[in-house]
């Protein structure tokens, strides 16, 4: 009987000190998947800065592109204006020069 018990307990030893080599490979195998586990954190975080960043960029160059096109236009409106009351006095100035002369001239 106590060959047997000597054969339980060495088993149960053996048992034992594989249960704890298991749980030392776990506690590797979970340090290296967090490793792991980080890293591709990591990339995908610096993946999603480079995407956030191009799409910023896209949107700040086409908003400037928009904003150059919108002041053409108005420069452009603002030309044609200045053109048109330029027109408007040239046109008129002898008519006015002819009324002012015609005031002075009744005073």
């Amino acid at each position: 009987m106590s060959q047997k018990v000597d054969g339980i307990i060495s088993s149960l030893s053996e048992l034992e000190s594989d249960i704890d080599s298991v749980n030392l490979s776990l506690v590797e195998m979970k340090k290296s998947l967090n490793s792991i586990a980080q890293k591709e954190i990591d990339s995908l975080l610096e993946q999603t800065k480079k995407m956030a960043n191009s799409e910023a960029e896209s949107m700040i160059s086409e908003a400037k592109s928009k904003a150059e096109s919108e002041s053409q236009k108005i420069t452009q409106d603002g030309e044609t204006k200045v053109a048109e009351i330029q027109q408007k006095i040239d046109s008129n100035f002898n008519s006015a020069v002819d009324n002012a002369v015609s005031t002075i001239l009744k005073s």
